[in-house]
């Protein structure tokens, strides 16, 4: 087992007080938007037997285990982090499987470099994701039913909208959120600026629904993302509770601390809510275009003190023990590669004391107990 050393990433919309009180540091005065835990290049842990890139890369299949190579290459195939969000972060979608190794072999046959600001897939993989909540956590998630939406256009009484609404009722679903999807991204900059100036006065003037989408423009003022996260569902996450987000569904981070998981990816195709590049007939395809409720979830405990997080999809499984003073010892060993992380009290994890954003990695197979008074997150692969 070997304790982990972790990097933050100092991402502009990161909160500056979240992560050091979690860790029980001073704040710097920066923003510390996330900790990420795992071996992905950008900034993989330390352990004392060197990275932890560096360390499965000398023996995969004694790190990750042989059905976990099997399956995803000799690679850990997910990211944890911490994540805390101060700041709205970009309305985005990711590809599925499918469309990213379309993409990424598409780009790299063009000779689109990899660091380019227009380059959409960074890597050929798909990248569904998993926020657990720590504190209260607002998003977006979805597109809301397009008859609801139109009504909360109505209500803002601002004549430029009238079309959109219109184009909501007069098609079917699909249909409808593309044509105003569309219509947002590509209307004529200087009409789009004052038709989102309009709104977010109409935001600020009568809150209620709307005061998520305002707090969203006073960050983003005349961006088109303004407008289009109205279309979306808003989610208040309570700690515990949680969000899966798969491929081609439209999302944003809004505000709260929460422990998060993802396929090892980098793929992003932006919607709005940012200055960087957004490539609107690649967003077209990879989008969605289906309304749902956000499918805010509770784990599922075990008998044996799992609360398991649910996810379709094999890259990863999130779990969390919730651990009590003279508790029994939960054995944890496992045929995969797996990471714990704490978030809550003091966690014994094998010979390690843990205390929040505290982590370890645990080879495969490898002897794996914790005890103490706290909370630990598992995270895996389904093998």
């Amino acid at each position: 087992m070997d304790r982990l050393d972790n990097t933050i990433r100092p991402y502009a919309w990161g909160s500056t007080t979240a992560i050091p009180a979690l860790l029980g540091t001073e704040p710097t005065g920066e923003p510390q938007a996330e900790m990420w835990l795992g071996a992905h290049p950008g900034a993989p842990s330390r352990t004392g037997r060197g990275s932890l890139a560096e360390v499965i890369g000398v023996d995969p299949e004694r790190e990750l285990g042989s059905a976990s190579v099997a399956a995803f290459g000799p690679r850990l195939p997910f990211l944890l982090k911490i994540l805390a969000a101060g700041a709205p972060l970009s309305l985005q979608v990711h590809p599925d499987l499918a469309q990213a190794k379309e993409g990424h072999a598409d780009e790299e046959r063009r000779g689109v470099p990899l660091d380019a600001p227009h380059r959409n897939y960074k890597d050929a993989n798909h990248k569904p994701e998993l926020l657990c909540a720590l504190t209260e956590f607002d998003g977006l998630c979805g597109f809301r039913a397009p008859d609801r939406t139109a009504a909360l256009l109505d209500g803002l009484g601002v004549p430029s909208l009238k079309p959109y609404a219109d184009l909501l009722r007069a098609h079917p679903e699909e249909a409808a959120l593309r044509e105003v999807l569309t219509a947002i991204l590509t209307a004529d900059p200087e009409e789009m600026a004052r038709t989102v100036t309009e709104t977010t006065a109409a935001y600020e003037r009568l809150g209620g629904p709307y005061a998520p989408y305002a707090d969203i423009a006073r960050h983003y003022p005349g961006d088109p993302g303004v407008l289009a996260a109205l279309l979306l569902n808003h989610v208040r996450l309570q700690p515990g509770e949680a969000l899966y987000l798969g491929a081609g569904v439209p999302h944003a981070h809004l505000a709260g601390l929460g422990v998060e998981i993802m396929a090892n990816s980098d793929n992003v195709l932006r919607c709005g809510l940012t200055p960087k590049h957004v490539d609107v007939p690649e967003l077209l395809r990879i989008v969605r275009f289906a309304s749902g409720d956000p499918g805010v979830q509770r784990p599922e405990a075990s008998p044996e003190g799992e609360e398991v997080y649910d996810a379709p999809i094999d890259e990863f499984r999130l779990s969390r023990y919730v651990l009590t003073e003279g508790g029994a010892s939960r054995d944890l060993t496992g045929p995969a590669a797996q990471i714990l992380l704490c978030t809550a009290g003091t966690v014994r994890a094998g010979e390690h004391d843990l205390t929040p954003g505290g982590s370890v990695f645990v080879p495969a197979g490898e002897p794996a107990t914790v005890s103490g008074a706290g909370t630990v997150f598992r995270a895996t692969v389904r093998v």
